[in-house]
């Protein structure tokens, strides 16, 4: 007799590519919709189906835990964070949790420089001028920006991604330094020509770019908050695209306002997609819609880590990117 198929949900719409591998190898239910999915169909699908794949929109806190069926018994999350998923009531209810590290490095790391050259360089400014068809020609003093080549770049958090801005940074003649949980193998730090700091505060206080590479964990909420801004140079530039609770958002703006710091690049925000309304004012800060891992490349090889995770799951053995509370 064949095997029954598990059951798997899947809350958002993901690349055709995905959805196509996912129906032929496990009974899926998609979504139509690519909004994030109710609470209350949220709850459904935890009671009904053996295997949930939520995104990072999909809140999976106890009180939803608690609703579960005995039929779940793994949540195959399709991103890399799992901070909206509460790990350990899920590990006490017998249900794992996996997650697809490792694919979106390149392309965070892309955007990290991106937004670095964006800032420093004022492109969002020309950009403007040009949209309104108000350029009258070149001029010597016109939209001057800063080399990026020879300033000091601080990355809080050196694991991979951080590890992947030091080296397209280096290219771009940036010196580069860091701040970390734990300091780099030497080798590791020879090849990135990286300086550690044991303190976040005197790194914060020397460097021209500060770049926000970490995991959203509770020791790093409001990491940098304002008496961390506070610290940085008036010329010195911040930007973020790891998780938008680690900087003091409102403190930033008010320091951009009032000139203590150069300016900001943000690829994610504190309370989601409720951006601080001043933040949009400031010519010299540059949003995006938390684009950084928003390449088909890397969208596609999060879906087949989570496809790996599930079907290694249905043979019987344990995920190969299972998270556990002691990884958090």
């Amino acid at each position: 007799m064949p095997r029954e198929r598990l059951s798997v949900v899947v809350t958002r719409r993901l690349p055709e590519v995905v959805e196509t591998r996912l129906s032929e190898l496990f009974n899926v239910r998609l979504r139509d919709d690519d909004t994030p999915m109710p609470r209350d169909e949220l709850a459904a699908a935890l009671r009904e189906a053996d295997v949930l794949v939520p995104t990072l929109n999909d809140r999976i806190d106890a009180g939803l835990l608690a609703q579960a069926g005995e039929r779940l018994r793994l949540i195959a999350n399709y991103g890399a964070g799992v901070d909206h998923i509460d790990v350990a009531t899920a590990r006490q209810r017998g249900i794992l949790v996996s997650n697809t590290p490792g694919v979106l490095t390149d392309d965070t790391a892309d955007m990290t420089m991106a937004l670095i050259l964006a800032v420093t360089r004022r492109i969002p400014e020309g950009l403007a001028v040009m949209q309104k068809n108000e350029w009258t020609g070149w001029a010597p003093t016109a939209l001057l920006g800063g080399r990026v080549g020879g300033r000091r770049l601080g990355i809080l958090g050196m694991g991979r991604i951080g590890q992947a801005v030091a080296r397209r940074a280096s290219a771009f003649g940036m010196q580069i330094h860091y701040h970390n949980r734990r300091r780099l193998r030497p080798e590791v730090e020879d090849a990135l020509e990286a300086t550690w700091w044991d303190s976040l505060d005197q790194m914060i206080a020397r460097m021209d770019v500060i770049s926000v590479n970490c995991p959203s964990t509770p020791s790093t909420f409001h990491l940098m908050n304002a008496r961390r801004l506070k610290l940085m140079k008036p010329s010195g530039v911040i930007v973020n695209t790891s998780r938008g609770e680690v900087i003091d958002e409102n403190a930033l703006t008010r320091m951009i306002r009032a000139g203590e710091i150069a300016g900001a690049g943000l690829d994610v925000y504190e309370h989601g997609t409720q951006v601080n309304p001043r933040l949009r004012e400031l010519p010299n800060v540059v949003l995006l819609p938390h684009m950084g891992s928003a390449t088909l490349e890397g969208r596609i090889e999060m879906g087949e880590k989570v496809i790996i995770n599930i079907k290694t799951f249905a043979d019987g053995h344990r995920p190969p990117d299972q998270v556990v509370p002691a990884m958090l």
